[in-house]
């Protein structure tokens, strides 16, 4: 591993040096010119020696150092990107690769920069001070659906507990109730699809509807929460969100307009594959797909009816697959790349980058985004795998998990992997985030301060082999961390923790499995399907903090079971979608979660609800919070208009106004 590495690097270094070299020769020509001098010559005149000045004009050759002829050519931006998007149908898949594409061949309606929401292909951001979006107060009686005081969709009917317009909890027992419901108003820009058609509402209603139907294999949590969707004009769009539903993101409740006149025909099903769809879709971005090579790259030519004038600045933008990263970096020194996507490339590259930028090659972009790395403990294992059936209840104390995070040196996984160019995370979102909140637990790398925790709880090397045993059963405590296969940076940090724990006395076993598996769904997929010790993987994040994440009704199970141990004994697994795979239950947590969930943003509830849940998730550690991973990506320095945002995904959310000097 660590040779490969180094003559990876050596020979970027070689390559390096080479266009240095290459840019420093000069360029010379023998040409042939005319040269025009003025010459002072001493001559006899009338036996006088007197000096006559005279102008001479000769032909010579000289060999002269000539400057290239700058041709003013067209403007094809080249992006090299690592991985080949799987779909252009925004329902069909979530890839990064997809999605860098798709901002050029679909408009944006917002943009999320630094942690703030931006309007684009609409008028404006929808608001409660602007008017266009509006609670209101209605009346909601027995079969009528509404969100409950636990944030579920049911049919109201008599025993359900609802939150009134008054913010009291009241169970329904037959007595009409009144209740909040929020209506949000939509205004497009005069957009137009790239066949020349104009878009309009319909096709945002249209969008809305595909991904409503069950063969859409796309999250239906805002859709189950919608009592209507609807055009009210040409241009505009009216969301209206079930009573009870307090939707904190309700402004981005306008759905990407679909072109129904092209995609009407088919069923969502035949969506998924159609090439319609899928390769060559219709879009009303500032770019149309011209081809697509399988396995080589995707053009792309403006789209001449873009309703944005002047824009794009580019004549073509060309995405070309390149797996292999040292490939890549040394196309775009070559010139044959302008921009190096984040996908093709990681911290491991930062130390080349930066020498590049030194020499004036390229320009490296190191951003943290909002994706972070964990370590999830299996506090509630599931079936066979289940505390002491399978193993023993390793992780329900929170000394333990407290203890285990004091031991992982999360500093030095950020230096020594990431060149220090990113942050220790106490929580699920940063420390530059703007409700990330005083008061959090941030527990240092303490290894004694560990120790001294292990011992009190009841775990001690009792046979003097470095290990600690089970208090109870007497089992060495000897646990299993599992991540994904292919992963440099994954395999650097197990292997840091496994170091760091056999100083606290704990022994992990490393091993790997492919994304296939690692992800699968339960009860057989080992993350998913609780089957877990310890599991190492990344979460996304975003401007809206990531609580659910971990709520304790997100738990991963059979929707048919009850949680055993829950403290509502009523409370259902979620399925096997379910996202909390550490199986964690924490009364207090839920509630400052489920009320930030309940809440407008700005309100005291959302603020104070998202304060309270990160106080409690940094105390009581269902997971180790590593680390912010890094946004890296390279760009020649004549590319103008490109950057990388840590709350915008994809780093070409701007395509129509990258341009090359």
């Amino acid at each position: 591993m660590f040779h490969k590495k180094r003559w990876a690097v050596a020979a970027l270094v070689i390559a390096l040096a080479a266009v240095v070299l290459a840019a420093c020769t000069p360029t010379t020509e023998t040409v042939t010119v005319e040269v025009t001098r003025v010459v002072t010559e001493t001559v006899v005149e009338e036996g006088q020696t007197v000096e006559v000045t005279r102008i001479v004009t000769e032909t010579v050759v000289e060999t002269v150092e000539v400057e290239p002829e700058v041709v003013a050519g067209p403007k094809d931006l080249i992006v090299c990107m690592a991985q080949e998007p799987d779909t252009m149908y925004p329902y069909g898949g979530s890839m990064l690769a997809a999605q860098a594409v798709q901002h050029a061949i679909y408009e944006n309606n917002f943009t999320t920069l630094s942690y703030e929401y931006q309007a684009r292909g609409l008028e404006k951001v929808p608001s409660l001070a602007d008017g266009d979006a509006v609670v209101n107060e209605v009346e909601v009686n027995a079969g009528d659906t509404a969100v409950d005081a636990a944030g579920n969709v049911v049919a109201v009917e008599e025993g359900t507990v609802l939150i009134n317009s008054a913010g009291e909890e009241v169970t329904f027992d037959g007595t009409p109730v009144m209740m909040e419901q929020l209506v949000v108003d939509f205004t497009m820009k005069p957009r137009v699809w790239s066949d020349g058609e104009p878009v309009k509402a319909s096709d945002s209603v249209y969008s809305f509807n595909v991904l409503a139907d069950p063969d859409t294999p796309a999250s239906k949590f805002t859709v189950e929460r919608t009592v209507s969707y609807e055009a009210t004009g040409d241009l505009t769009t009216r969301w209206t969100g079930v009573p009870g539903f307090k939707d904190s993101t309700f402004f981005i409740n306008f759905w990407q307009p679909f072109p129904e006149h092209v995609w009407g025909g088919l069923s969502a099903a035949e969506m998924l594959e159609s090439e319609i769809t899928s390769r060559l879709p219709v879009g009303d971005g500032p770019f149309a797909i011209q081809e697509w090579i399988a396995g080589d790259s995707i053009r792309l030519a403006p789209n001449e009816f873009y309703y944005v004038e002047d824009q794009p600045y580019l004549d073509s933008v060309t995405f070309k697959f390149i797996p292999d990263t040292n490939q890549l970096i040394a196309q775009l020194l070559s010139g044959a790349c302008d921009i190096g996507t984040q996908d093709g490339m990681d911290a491991g590259q930062a130390p080349f980058l930066i020498e590049a930028e030194n020499n004036g090659l390229l320009t490296p972009y190191f951003q943290t985004g909002t994706v972070y790395e964990h370590i999830d403990f299996g506090i509630n294992s599931y079936g066979d795998y289940g505390d002491g059936v399978g193993r023993p209840d390793w992780f329900e104390d929170v000394r333990v998990r407290q203890a285990m995070t004091m031991c992982t040196d999360r500093q030095g996984m950020v230096d020594n992997i990431l060149f220090g160019r990113s942050e220790v995370i106490h929580t699920y979102i940063p420390s530059v985030h703007p409700l990330y909140p005083e008061g959090l637990t941030e527990w240092p790398y303490d290894v004694e301060a560990a120790n001294a925790l292990l011992d009190e709880a009841g775990y001690v090397d009792g046979d003097g082999d470095g290990i600690r045993e089970d208090p109870t059963t007497g089992v060495p405590f000897h646990v299993t961390l599992g991540t994904t296969t292919g992963n440099e940076m994954r395999q650097q940090l197990t292997q840091i923790f496994k170091e760091n724990q056999l100083e606290c006395g704990i022994d992990v076993e490393l091993y790997y499995l492919p994304s296939s598996e690692w992800f699968a769904d339960g009860p057989d997929g080992v993350l998913f399907g609780r089957r877990h010790d310890l599991a190492e993987f990344a979460w996304l994040t975003g401007v809206e903090p990531s609580c659910t994440l971990y709520l304790s009704s997100q738990i991963p199970g059979p929707v048919e079971e009850t949680v055993p141990g829950h403290y509502n004994p009523d409370q259902t697994f979620a399925g096997w979608g379910g996202q909390n795979n550490a199986a964690w239950i924490n009364e207090e947590f839920d509630l400052a979660c489920n009320r930030a969930l309940g809440a407008l943003p700005g309100t005291e509830d959302y603020i104070q609800g998202h304060t309270d849940a990160q106080v409690v998730f940094s105390e009581q550690v269902p997971v180790i919070p590593l680390f912010l991973r890094l946004k890296v990506a390279a760009a020649r320095p004549n590319v103008l208009n490109f950057g990388v945002d840590p709350t915008q995904n994809s780093e070409m959310y701007n395509i129509y106004e990258i341009d090359l000097q």
